[in-house]
């Protein structure tokens, strides 16, 4: 069964290459639904941190360490869009184990808060986050009459 995804109620499991017999489950999502006609997408790529050189925490530190950064959107959205982060560049110390966890978090129609967290003995010189926010923008043209 490898590379086989089964459905189970709310839920699905995910068996992948030699890994048969682990499972990964994520919660079912409700997709979310545009009314506008009119789609905003904004982006960006952003240097969180670079802790190398001043020998920062995330350099030098130990257990949980966290750094997180207000990001502004271009043009304000009609609602909270849906925001993707994803790792563009992580410079990491080969001698510990990789661990990162990053997420976007306050996410209102104007921003929202990037951040990116780690554990234990990992040692993370720098990162650079990519942004992608996908909503539903103001339709001028649209007339809301009562």
């Amino acid at each position: 069964m490898r590379g086989l995804l089964h459905f189970i109620d709310q839920t699905f499991a995910v068996n992948i290459g030699q890994f048969t017999g682990l499972s990964y489950y994520w919660n079912k999502v409700s997709m979310k639904k545009l009314r506008s006609s009119i789609v905003g997408i904004d982006s960006g790529d952003e240097v969180l941190f670079e802790d190398f050189e001043d020998g920062g925490e995330m350099w030098t530190g130990r257990g949980q360490r966290e750094r997180r950064r207000r990001i502004k959107f271009s043009e304000k959205y009609q609602s909270d869009p849906t925001v993707h982060l994803s790792i563009s560049l992580w410079d990491m110390d080969a001698g510990s184990v990789l661990r990162a966890d990053v997420s976007a978090e306050s996410v209102t129609e104007k921003g929202f808060d990037m951040v990116f967290r780690t554990w234990g003995d990992t040692k993370v010189a720098r990162a650079r986050i990519a942004w992608t926010a996908i909503g539903e923008l103001e339709d001028v043209d649209f007339w809301d009459v009562d």
